[in-house]
């Protein structure tokens, strides 16, 4: 390549790592201490946990809290403000997932209550179909349903087959519901949604979509998926203060008893003759939302929809696949790595990369990324047994748990590490993490590990 090529090739790289900068986030100049000595700037790369909060988002809660008040219930000019933001913000959720118009926003805490509301509101009979892949937020609802686990699948169109020869097997007449996730916690690879959606409407079924790990990296519409549901927790898409969202068909939300009875929830409370009290549920989405709601989740979750809309997904997009790249070009050089996959290297996935290294106990591995590098990730089983036992070939009915087990540094454990990043990760957290990796496989950790309550820590 000639020198006027280089230029205008490294011009270009420049400008477009300059239209993709990352965005600004909360706790991007936090430094730690280094068991080392010295400290440095916090590396925080487990998003797939908890993304730290957009700064547009924290600014547009402080900007509001002098003015909060309980929603729905006061004449004040607070309240009435406070109601205003609080619809406006079931607004703005259902245009950021293009809803359809007769479709409803419940707010909720989290993916998990989201689901364990949608489960409340079965109708009898109702069979539940749900891939063994799924996190546990989306796979132990269902406890009151009679529940068809099915296999981990190896590649998308496999995915799809498995579900289709389920749903043929089942009651044709009964209700039916398909669980799936948009994109796994623990490979990051995004599942064919339209299609299983597609293979579940066939057979008549209903089709909810875990977005926990998809909203926040890609656009997620209700209309073009065709699908019946979505969840999603607001401390994934960089939304703080511990909201979730529950978005689709109303029909068995208001069939369906309240998921807690209360105030804001019921409409009417009469006393009967008999002595007995007598309530009107409300049919809107309050009927599920007992209880003063956190309006201030509520308003951080419309804010995090509007920034990302804003910045644009095209653009966020491709600047996370770039990170991407990086990181598993990383790992790829490095042969005591193993990245975990279903669907193999060229499927399309979402910063969220879960590998294991030859020699070393998981949790060992990153205590020593954390102390010796400043940089966060996960160990562990991250709140999907079944799907990183199979990948790891072990026995699905192997004790285990989320955190780390009862291992010494070095011995082998039931385990992975997870590094996850997104819109607001600067390219110097996934290099420094790259070369970190690099060294400690190469050189050994620089400091001595034992285990404490569960967890590897430096000791002292």
């Amino acid at each position: 390549m000639s020198v006027t090529a280089t230029t205008a090739a490294a011009t270009t790289a420049t400008a477009d790592r300059a239209v993709c900068a990352p965005l600004p986030v909360l706790g991007r100049d936090v430094t730690v201490p280094l068991v080392t000595g010295g400290d440095v700037t916090y590396a925080a790369l487990d998003y797939a946990a908890s993304a730290p909060a957009l700064q547009r988002v924290w600014d547009d809660v402080a900007a509001y809290a002098p003015y909060y008040g309980s929603v729905h219930r006061g004449a004040g000019y607070l309240s009435q403000l406070s109601t205003d933001l609080f619809e406006n913000a079931r607004r703005t959720v259902a245009e950021f997932l293009d809803c359809r118009p007769a479709d409803q926003v419940v707010f909720t805490r989290s993916t998990t209550d989201s689901l364990n509301l949608l489960a409340r509101a079965l109708p009898a009979g109702c069979q539940v179909f749900v891939f063994e892949t799924e996190h546990h937020a989306s796979l132990l609802p269902w406890r009151d349903a009679r529940v068809t686990f099915l296999d981990a699948p190896r590649t998308p169109r496999q995915a799809v087959e498995t579900l289709e020869r389920a749903l043929a097997d089942r009651d044709p007449h009964g209700p039916a519901l398909v669980c799936v996730t948009g994109a796994s916690n623990v490979t990051g690879e995004l599942w064919p949604v339209r299609e299983l959606a597609a293979a579940a409407h066939a057979h008549g079924a209903r089709f909810v979509l875990d977005a926990a790990q998809l909203a926040p990296h890609h656009p997620v519409s209700v209309r073009e998926l065709d699908v019946d549901w979505v969840a999603f927790s607001g401390h994934k898409l960089y939304a703080p203060f511990g909201s979730g969202v529950l978005a689709g068909r109303a029909d068995w939300l208001t069939a369906a008893d309240p998921y807690l009875a209360g105030g804001g929830a019921s409409r009417k409370v009469t006393r009967r003759e008999d002595g007995g009290v007598a309530v009107e549920w409300h049919e809107s989405a309050a009927r599920h939302e007992a209880g003063s709601p956190n309006v201030i989740g509520a308003y951080s979750i419309a804010s995090a929809c509007k920034a990302l809309t804003e910045a644009g997904f095209e653009t966020l997009v491709a600047r996370e696949r770039q990170l991407i790249d990086t990181v598993r070009a990383g790992l790829a050089e490095v042969p005591e790595v193993r990245i975990l996959s279903l669907f193999g290297d060229d499927a399309p996935r979402v910063g969220v990369i879960s590998f294991v290294v030859e020699g070393w106990n998981s949790s060992h591995f990153a205590a020593a990324l954390s102390a010796e590098y400043g940089i966060g990730v996960r160990d562990g089983l991250f709140c999907a047994h079944l799907l990183v036992r199979t990948l790891l070939g072990a026995d699905p009915g192997t004790q285990g748990e989320c955190g780390a087990p009862e291992a010494a540094p070095g011995e082998k454990s039931l385990n992975a590490i997870r590094v996850s990043f997104g819109a607001g990760t600067p390219d110097e957290h996934v290099e420094r993490f790259v070369r970190a990796v690099r060294e400690l496989v190469r050189d050994g950790a620089k400091w001595r590990y034992r285990t404490e309550d569960g967890r590897c820590v430096p000791a002292v």
